[in-house]
């Protein structure tokens, strides 16, 4: 009787483990859509968070249905930093936009993240960029108050990062808002495609 007692106490025991393995191994729910930015050097797909970055998620596909990105294109390319979009055409033409959105400066700039560029801590609207590297100085302060320092990282490249990394090397020149920094060959951002969501 003992030793039966032990037993089963044992596998009683071993019930939460298996359940919380079991936890473990399933799939993390989807944060948010995904989207494809098409651009003329290849398509870069993005898993959106929409848990930490609610506001800014809503922003970024708010212009993408409106078809703000289409025909804009990449018009800053620092190697080993970032490339940045947004509103620019080839001929140098800036793209009306709605008003700012506040700042949701949560999560890490890390290599392949999106993020919104802006200028004060309220002040962003369409401008985006993916970070070529770990760009750690542009998250937000630890000791400041929340979403009143840093760069709001709202996604992740999940496909396309080799597509990110050739844009990264390409030649710059001054035939952009940010001289030195605009690739001679305009790359031009042909669509921003939200990917449909496959649940039934």
């Amino acid at each position: 009787m003992r030793i039966g007692y032990l037993i089963l106490a044992a596998l009683i025991g071993t019930l939460p483990l298996r359940a919380a393995a079991q936890d473990a191994t399933a799939p993390a729910a989807p944060l948010g859509p995904r989207v494809v930015i098409s651009t003329s050097m290849g398509d870069i797909t993005l898993q959106l968070d929409s848990v930490h970055a609610p506001l800014t998620v809503a922003n970024f596909l708010r212009y993408a249905k409106e078809g703000h990105f289409d025909g804009t294109v990449i018009y800053r390319v620092v190697p080993g930093f970032v490339i940045q979009a947004g509103s620019w055409d080839a001929d140098i033409h800036y793209r009306q936009v709605h008003k700012p959105i506040p700042l949701e400066s949560g999560l890490s700039n890390k290599r392949g993240t999106i993020a919104m560029a802006r200028d004060t801590p309220d002040s962003a609207t369409a401008e985006f960029f993916i970070n070529l590297a770990d760009n750690t100085p542009l998250d937000a302060d630890a000791n400041a108050p929340p979403n009143t320092t840093g760069y709001a990282v709202f996604g992740e490249v999940v496909s396309g990062m080799d597509v990110v990394d050739k844009i990264s090397v390409v030649p710059r020149g001054d035939n952009g808002p940010m001289k030195g920094q605009a690739p001679v060959d305009p790359i031009t951002i042909l669509k921003v495609s939200i990917v449909p969501d496959a649940a039934p």
